[in-house]
Formats: structure tokens, C-alpha cells, sequence
């Protein structure tokens, strides 16, 4: 009878080490596809980040002129009052 339940836990080791074996080498290919797609998932990120920091610098660009030549406006126009009323 010990033969058999010695027996028996040299096949529950085995199995047990398959496991083991299999699941780490299961680990291995999600970790590699999970940094792979990290990899994708950033470069996509920074190229989004990019195209959005060049419209915004446009944006800006834009507003600052626009608020240069409405600055202009206002200046002339007060001067220009200022001068009338004298």
C-alpha cells in the first residue's frame, strides 16, 4: 500500500512541475504580448500628444494675433477720440 500512495505523490510532483512549467512559460508569452502592446500604445500615444501640441500651438499663434490686432483697434480708436475731442 505505501508503494501505491508513493506512487501517487510522484505523479501529483510531476504534474505539479508541468503546472508549473506551463503556467510560467504562459506568463512569459502575456507578458511579452503585454509589453508589445504597451510599446504600440504609447508610440500611439505620442504621436496623437504631437499632432495636438502643433494645433494648439497654432490655436495660440492665432489668438495672439487676433488679440494684437484687436489691441491695435482699440488703441486707435481711443486716440483717435481723444484727439477729436480736443
Amino acid at each position: 500500500m505505501d508503494e501505491l500512495v508513493d506512487w501517487l505523490n510522484l505523479v501529483d510532483a510531476a504534474y505539479r512541475t508541468d503546472l508549473r512549467e506551463l503556467n510560467e512559460h504562459n506568463f512569459a508569452r502575456f507578458d511579452a504580448k503585454f509589453e508589445q502592446r504597451i510599446a504600440e500604445l504609447r508610440s500611439e500615444l505620442l504621436t496623437a500628444m504631437a499632432s495636438m501640441e502643433t494645433r494648439l500651438e497654432r490655436r495660440i499663434a492665432r489668438s495672439h494675433a487676433d488679440f494684437i490686432k484687436w489691441s491695435f483697434l482699440f488703441w486707435a480708436a481711443a486716440i483717435a477720440a481723444i484727439v477729436g475731442f480736443r
